[in-house]
């Protein structure tokens, strides 16, 4: 394997590490206080899950639209950016919709991240509601 592929693996591993660190702290949260809550309820729940895993995040982060080289700010917001790495868009409904999973690819593209996850709390079992996405 070369250089190159070989550090491309480790960073892959990285990423699959962290998504599981993520997904682990979503899974706590959602065991403690379960489905039927607003969003906001969850990032707040989640931020304190992350911090105590000493896991570095940013939450609200604007996203800013570059159009025909002017930087717009059009209020876009994504919910949390963990490790500088894993874009994390929270919801709270009764399904996914595509255009959840289309935003999420969005934010990845122009913040230039690799991963990122859409995490639906308003389900049963976490893990049903969890959409994992790489770049």
């Amino acid at each position: 394997m070369s250089s190159q592929g070989a550090a491309g693996a480790v960073q892959k591993l990285r990423y699959e590490d962290l998504t599981k660190e993520i997904i682990g702290a979503a899974i706590e949260v959602h065991k403690a206080v379960g489905p039927g809550l607003l969003e906001g309820v969850y990032e707040e729940c989640l931020c304190h899950e992350l911090k105590l895993r000493n896991l570095s995040f940013e939450c609200q982060i604007v996203v800013s639209v570059t159009y025909k080289g002017v930087i717009l700010d059009c209020g876009y917001r994504l919910d949390l950016l963990v490790e500088n790495t894993v874009i994390l868009e929270l919801k709270s409904v009764d399904r996914i919709h595509p255009i959840f999973e289309a935003q999420l690819l969005t934010y990845m593209r122009m913040l230039q991240k690799p991963v990122g996850l859409l995490i639906n709390f308003n389900v049963p079992i976490l893990r049903s509601g969890i959409v994992r996405k790489v770049l």
